[in-house]
């Protein structure tokens, strides 16, 4: 009877133990369960009323395709190929500059040859000491003709 009592004991304990872990530990846990359940709930709630506001087009996929566009309107004088290689390049302005814009620009750098990458870049450095607004009292009108004869100069000798 005496073990029978100590077991009873121990078991009290023990669970007594437990009791106050997990009444704590066990009102956090069923929030925090909680809490997941209602989030879970919302999103699916939300996610549903999207694919009934789509209805059929749910799943709708545009395709491009470059011959399609070509013949559009009577547009046969674009190449959708050269467009995807300046795409590519990063040309997005298309049309190259041309011989006076060029000449132009080499003539505002000084240049009498034609330049290399480095010397455009190694001259604009020069000129934009030279023509910076906080410097120049001519405003930024230098500066921003500078800048344009650089790219018509990078575009043209790259």
């Amino acid at each position: 009877m005496a073990q029978l009592i100590s077991s009873l004991i121990k078991w009290a304990i023990f669970f007594g133990i437990l009791y106050l872990i997990f009444t704590n530990f066990g009102v956090f846990l069923i929030i925090v369960f909680t809490l997941i359940a209602i989030a879970y709930y919302i999103v699916y709630q939300f996610k549903k009323k999207l694919r009934e506001a789509s209805g059929n087009n749910a799943h709708f996929k545009f395709t491009f395709n470059g011959q399609d566009f070509s013949q559009a309107n009577g547009a046969n004088n674009f190449n959708f190929n050269d467009f995807q290689e300046q795409f590519r390049n990063g040309n997005f302005q298309g049309a190259t500059s041309s011989f006076g814009e060029v000449s132009k620009a080499k003539e505002f750098f000084g240049f009498t040859s034609d330049p290399t990458k480095e010397e455009i870049k190694k001259r604009y450095k020069e000129l934009a000491r030279k023509y910076h607004p906080d410097i120049n009292d001519h405003g930024d009108e230098l500066m921003q003709q500078l800048n344009h004869y650089k790219d018509v100069l990078l575009k043209a000798f790259p």
